[in-house]
């Protein structure tokens, strides 16, 4: 059957009932010409109303003057033969030849069968997770850890990785993944064209992603001269290879995390507004390390979108007390006369250099009393001339790296999730990760609204995107 039209339409309200008024000449390319009969078949449980050529039919096509020319018209308005079509704003017009359906917008029906099923796995006891930029799993290692603290048990379906030497780690020591986690060792702009692979994902209620940061960071726009994050050539695109994957897999809660810098991007304000368009409440919050008690002063964005029917407040997150840590709570046991503890001379030399250069670069030292650390990045295992040292407590002028496992207690990072990896390796998979305190709370919250919601406590009747004909077209 031959499609002539698909169009979305404002659906009116006349004399106290809702109204749906179709002018258009492909009424007539579909054989509904002025005069023309057809039966109309109100369907409540599939939420649609579908009209069909018929001889015999009870209903007329009517017609209007345009421009010289007759067009057809089909004007309902009637509360009882609309009332599948209850509480839209605008509707989904399908026109084929001797047959037209009127049903909710695709993005309101992907709303509604979220929610159906986000419900239904909730009452099984147990919701379903995936993973985009998965790394080495930290980030979801913490929000199925804050899940759980709501009371909320969840599944990994899938874990989405470049870098298949991180996804293999983490599939060996990540507690989170199970014989049914799908791997999927690949770019995400080359996962999402797969057809054969996006057919065989499942549909999912929670969606997290830790977009790279290499194109909006201000190491990684400087290092590139980028004037554009978008105009990093690995990592700039993601955003869009991000909402093809929401698309698939319509997540009821989709979290994404970068760093502060990313909410201010051509990228970010199209995820915004693609996710408001597709039924979601789009909230967004920093997260600082140091507001939970966390050594590394680490900052980082997170932007929650929940189903509209679903509340979900990010204020206070942050716990009203937090007891304060020094460093020496996280460091191993290393002997005075360690080999590892060096003079690091020729970043003292370099330190000079750029001060005459009036550079602004300078060596970061750390005390083993000192409450705070200054963030630890991917290539902290190269000692460059601005990663932090610590301080030997005895002897003056001597420093080391931290090792793999301080850096992840540093960052309250499990150091189960870093088992195996040589130090290299390992600082590489925690510097480019979230510090997992915030991320625990933030999922907390999430598993709380969750909670909330499918016990009725929050109103979950409105389904209505944002989608809007009026600011849609100008």
């Amino acid at each position: 059957m031959s499609i002539r039209r698909y169009l979305i339409r404002k659906l009116g309200e006349h004399r106290g009932s809702p109204r749906l008024y179709i002018d258009t000449m492909a009424l007539k390319e579909a054989g509904f010409e002025p005069g023309a009969s057809y039966t109309r078949h109100v369907d409540k449980e599939a939420g649609r109303i579908v009209l069909k050529l018929d001889p015999i039919g009870t209903h007329r096509v009517s017609k209007k003057e345009k421009s010289g020319n007759t067009m057809p018209v089909i004007d309902i308005n009637s509360r009882e033969a609309l009332s599948p079509l209850d509480g839209l704003q605008a509707v989904r017009l399908v026109i084929q030849d001797g047959m037209i359906a009127a049903m909710a917008p695709a993005s309101q029906l992907n709303a509604r069968r979220r929610l159906h099923r986000l419900r239904e796995h909730l009452v099984q006891g147990r919701v379903v997770t995936g993973s985009l930029s998965h790394g080495g799993g930290i980030l979801d290692n913490a929000a199925h850890a804050g899940l759980a603290s709501a009371g909320v048990d969840s599944s990994l379906a899938f874990a989405n990785e470049i870098d298949e030497g991180l996804m293999e780690h983490s599939s060996k020591v990540n507690e989170i993944w199970d014989m049914g986690t799908i791997g999927i060792g690949a770019g995400m702009q080359e996962a999402v064209q797969d057809e054969w692979l996006m057919q065989r994902l499942p549909q999912i209620d929670v969606l997290a992603v830790g977009i790279p940061c290499s194109g909006a960071s201000k190491a990684g726009a400087a290092k590139r001269k980028l004037e554009l994050m978008e105009n990093h050539p690995e990592v700039g695109h993601l955003a869009a290879s991000f909402l093809m994957m929401v698309q698939r897999t319509q997540p009821a809660v989709v979290v994404v995390e970068c760093v502060q810098e990313y909410a201010n991007t051509g990228s970010a304000q199209i995820i915004r507004q693609h996710l408001r368009d597709s039924g979601y409440n789009v909230n967004e919050v920093t997260l600082k390390g140091e507001d939970f008690g966390v050594l590394e002063c680490r900052k980082r964005w997170f932007l929650v979108a929940a189903t509209n029917g679903i509340t979900i407040e990010l204020d206070k997150l942050e716990p009203a007390c937090t007891p304060v840590r020094i460093v020496a709570e996280a460091l191993d046991e290393i002997a005075d006369d360690d080999a590892i503890w060096r003079s690091f001379d020729y970043l003292k030399a370099k330190a000079v250099r750029d001060v005459e250069k009036g550079n602004n670069f300078s060596m970061q030292l750390v005390q083993p009393t000192d409450t705070f650390v200054p963030t630890l990045r991917k290539g902290y295992h190269k000692g460059g001339s601005t990663d932090p040292l610590l301080a030997h407590p005895r002897k003056e002028g001597l420093y080391r790296l931290f090792t793999a496992k301080e850096h992840a207690r540093i960052k309250q990072i499990p150091d189960h999730l870093i088992v195996g990896m040589s130090e290299c390796r390992a600082h590489q998979l925690l510097g480019q990760s979230v510090l997992f305190t915030p991320v625990k709370a933030l999922f907390n919250r999430i598993g709380q609204a969750l909670a909330m919601w499918v016990e009725g406590e929050q109103t979950s009747s409105t389904y209505s995107a944002g989608y809007n004909l009026i600011r849609a077209t100008g």
